[in-house]
């Protein structure tokens, strides 16, 4: 996409993100950056704490990467000046990027008066599930929500639960998140190699739970479940993968001694290899009570690996008829859904993986999503010419 061509002049676009971390809304700034036309827009980035795990490979294509070293969720009067003062950049729009880098986004965009637009990255089914400092935003934001241009959400469900705590509904644009699929996808290699790695034999059924160490995420949900599973299959592994899910997690590991699953457990930690981790899996799952628009459930299934979701945010939309869709919280259900799946057989569940494929490619491919934010930019760039005609 980066050699499309173009006779209309360069526009620059500052995205300003929360961060830079490796979770699933950074991944998807850093894919949309990946797939932008250069030809059109000029990005420059802003990470409002430091360069995380993401910031090398940004500037690696090309793009600058500036940081104001922010505390999670601490908002100062110097950080608040540092936000003011980005205006030598002279964007000709902000985009910003999670709940801090929003404010902050509308903040820059009232000095320098370009157009603004938001982009929430998660379902919000409960301000308790969040920290005080990032409710106090939350409700903040949606008490000035009729300034942005635009918030663009990743699910129809977290647009839904952000309009009902007072977010302008007619500045709604649902755009999902987009999908590699030619990096994510099926690897007889990967799978032979990955279990290699992990010292367990080729027969080996592996479920995966790719995805940070986060309460919203579940992981004793999903362990609770392995336990149960394992009463009927005892031969199964569990793979987790993600920021924080290593051996230097004391709850996570003192979780795994307590429920008898540590020989048949894997924590790899946070890795770039995520292709090739997720084409090694049986079955991927996605264990959350809470959710937006997950990545990792996109990735498997574009990897032909069928999954067993909780239902949340738009998980359920996402697997369609690809998969299995559990209520969240409920470790029996989560597993007789794996059952269900191990029963297919490895044919019947490799026809499920070439449908989840499928399904992917035609409704949520990267180069689809990356066009619906170009589109927008391009109207926004419209709106405001000709407002000045």
């Amino acid at each position: 996409m980066a050699e499309r061509q173009t006779n209309a002049p360069v526009k620059k676009i500052l995205f300003l993100t929360t961060g830079l971390s490796s979770g699933g809304a950074e991944m998807m700034l850093y894919k949309l950056l990946c797939g932008m036309n250069r030809q059109r827009f000029e990005a420059v980035v802003i990470s409002l704490m430091n360069r995380g795990t993401l910031g090398d490979r940004i500037e690696a294509l090309g793009i600058p990467v500036y940081t104001i070293g922010m505390q999670p969720g601490v908002i100062t009067p110097k950080l608040i000046w540092q936000v003011i003062s980005i205006q030598k950049l002279q964007p000709d729009l902000i985009q910003g990027w999670m709940y801090h880098g929003n404010l902050a986004a509308q903040l820059a965009g009232i000095f320098q008066r370009v157009p603004v637009l938001w982009g929430i990255r998660q379902s919000l089914y409960s301000l308790d599930y969040e920290k005080p400092s990032t409710a106090a935003v939350i409700r903040f934001s949606a008490q000035v929500s009729q300034l942005p241009n635009k918030i663009i959400y990743n699910a129809k469900t977290s647009a839904s639960h952000h309009e009902k705590i007072g977010y302008l509904s007619k500045k709604t644009l649902v755009i999902p998140n987009g999908f590699e699929t030619e990096a994510f996808k099926q690897s007889p290699e990967f799978y032979s190699s990955v279990r290699s790695e992990l010292g367990i034999s080729k027969e080996t059924r592996l479920i995966g739970l790719m995805g940070r160490y986060h309460p919203m995420k579940d992981h004793l949900n999903f362990l609770k479940a392995a336990t149960l599973l394992l009463k009927d299959y005892p031969g199964v592994h569990f793979v987790m993968a993600g920021e924080g899910v290593d051996k230097n997690n004391q709850p996570l590991n003192s979780l795994l001694q307590e429920l008898g699953l540590v020989e048949r457990s894997h924590l790899l930690g946070d890795r770039l290899d995520m292709p090739r981790l997720t084409a090694a899996l049986d079955i991927a799952c996605s264990a959350s009570y809470t959710e937006g628009f997950a990545n990792v459930i996109g990735e498997a299934m574009s990897c032909a690996v069928p999954c067993a979701v909780t239902d949340v945010g738009d998980s359920a939309l996402i697997v369609g008829n690809t998969g299995r869709v559990v209520p969240p919280r409920h470790p029996e259900a989560l597993a007789n859904a794996w059952k269900e799946l191990i029963d297919l057989g490895a044919e019947g569940r490799a026809a499920l993986g070439q449908a989840a494929r499928a399904r992917v490619i035609e409704h949520f491919s990267l180069e689809s999503v990356v066009a619906q934010y170009e589109k927008l930019y391009e109207s926004v760039f419209a709106e405001k010419l000709n407002q000045k005609a």
